[in-house]
């Protein structure tokens, strides 16, 4: 039987705090998660190494270090209606759970809603709101949100999504390039956002966050 809770212990000493990552509710928070049981069954064993967990040529749970070092820029904290998009099993929406007030998690996967709602009532996280449906439409009958987070890479984010972001609020994504993907958090002032770049990291683009073409005669 492997040692998980030696693994998340590990993860969080060579991945997580090496990578600048200070706040300590992350890092409790990430020590008391059992990722394995957020993954896919075929990757339990694969749940704690330091590598994007491929869950379909589009979408991924983003690696240890990547989520963590968003989590470190957002800062979610007591009080925060926090939405996160793309929660696949549910693993992001459990960790900022035990940091936030309530946390308002989109899957559009039927499939792995359901199996992220089972795992999340069988692990007793009684403060998400877990919502089955398009990722890039959000859930603005919840909102509007003290902060997004965005689990996946995107290249344009939909107005729609913007429009969710309290005044004052955050919204942290990874923007992919090419093959080249930089982390950014962005603060909503006067109904705008504001960028600032956090680090490199890369994952696939998700459904309804591609880039629109360019209009050419």
């Amino acid at each position: 039987m492997p040692d998980y809770d030696a693994r998340r212990v590990a993860m969080v000493d060579t991945q997580v705090r090496p990578s600048d990552v200070t706040r300590l509710p992350i890092i409790s928070a990430m020590l008391a998660v059992p990722r394995e049981d957020y993954v896919p069954a075929a990757l339990r064993e694969a749940a704690y190494i330091g590598e994007n967990l491929a869950l379909s040529p589009d979408r991924t749970i983003l690696e240890p270090r990547s989520f963590a070092k968003m989590l470190e820029a957002a800062d979610p904290g007591p009080g925060d209606l926090v939405l996160d998009l793309g929660c696949a099993l549910g693993y992001s929406a459990a960790v900022i759970a035990r940091m936030a007030d309530v946390v308002v998690a989109v899957e559009e996967d039927r499939a792995m809603a359901r199996e992220a709602q089972a795992t999340l009532s069988e692990h007793g996280v009684d403060n998400v709101a877990l919502e089955a449906g398009p990722i890039a439409a959000g859930a603005p009958q919840h909102g509007p949100y003290d902060l997004i987070m965005i689990e996946g890479a995107v290249q344009d984010i939909p107005p729609a999504i913007c429009d969710q972001l309290k005044e004052g609020g955050r919204i942290v994504a990874l923007f992919m390039d090419g093959a080249l993907g930089s982390a950014r958090i962005g603060y909503k002032v006067e109904g705008a956002l504001s960028w600032r770049f956090l680090f490199n990291a890369s994952a696939p683009v998700m459904p309804g966050f591609e880039r629109a073409p360019a209009f050419e005669f």
